[in-house]
């Protein structure tokens, strides 16, 4: 990638990430504000990582899907987080969460979770691999969730939840080509965020949480 096309990059997934904060800071939380909200170093630095793994048409199309969004009313880190309640709380988010979402087909279902089963192995992978940098990040399965501590693979799924159709189909050939060339997209993320953090590499990082 030239110079320009990584000037270009870069700054389209600042826009997204400035777009995702503001709707962040937006979402009702149950109990008052997060802390989180409040926190754009952490949100900026988490979020930058993710989407400077992204191929600059996967970036295009989710930022048409966040104006998309703000055109319409929606919000969709709202979204997101109220479609992670499938899990934390079933009984509330059947009655009413759910009827107030748009509806996921079955086949969309599908895709998401041939997707989702492929993180998840990602993420467990780099776990084993640089557990001290692993036990600093979410739980890795659904089933492992509680109220106050959701897993990636719900945090994944509610994410995926929210993407347009051509959001999902570009995100979806971005999986497969990590696949065809044998690369873990969970160490990509997070060797961009510990590198934005100061850190030369994944070891180094790694090294550095014991201390």
């Amino acid at each position: 990638m030239d110079r320009a096309a990584m000037v270009a990059k870069l700054d389209a997934a600042e826009a997204i990430v400035k777009h995702e904060f503001t709707q962040f800071d937006q979402v009702n939380s149950e109990g008052g504000r997060a802390y989180c909200q409040d926190d754009w170093p952490t949100f900026h630095s988490q979020r930058l990582g993710q989407f400077l793994t992204w191929p600059a048409e996967l970036l295009h199309s989710y930022a048409a899907d966040l104006d998309a969004a703000d055109d319409s009313g929606r919000n969709l880190l709202t979204e997101k987080y109220a479609r992670m309640m499938a899990s934390t709380e079933p009984e509330r988010y059947a009655s009413e969460i759910e009827p107030h979402l748009p509806t996921l087909s079955e086949e969309r279902i599908a895709a998401q979770e041939r997707i989702i089963a492929t993180q998840v192995q990602w993420a467990q992978d780099f776990h084993h691999e640089y557990p001290r940098l692993g036990a600093n990040m979410r739980l890795l399965h659904t089933a492992d969730d509680t109220l106050d501590d959701t897993s990636f693979e719900t945090y994944l799924r509610g994410e995926l939840g929210t993407y347009s159709s051509a959001t999902l189909e570009l995100y979806a050939a971005m999986i497969d080509d990590c696949l065809a060339r044998g690369s873990n997209l969970t160490a990509q993320t997070v060797s961009i965020t510990v590198g934005l953090a100061g850190y030369q590499s994944l070891d180094d990082a790694e090294s550095d949480q014991s201390n």
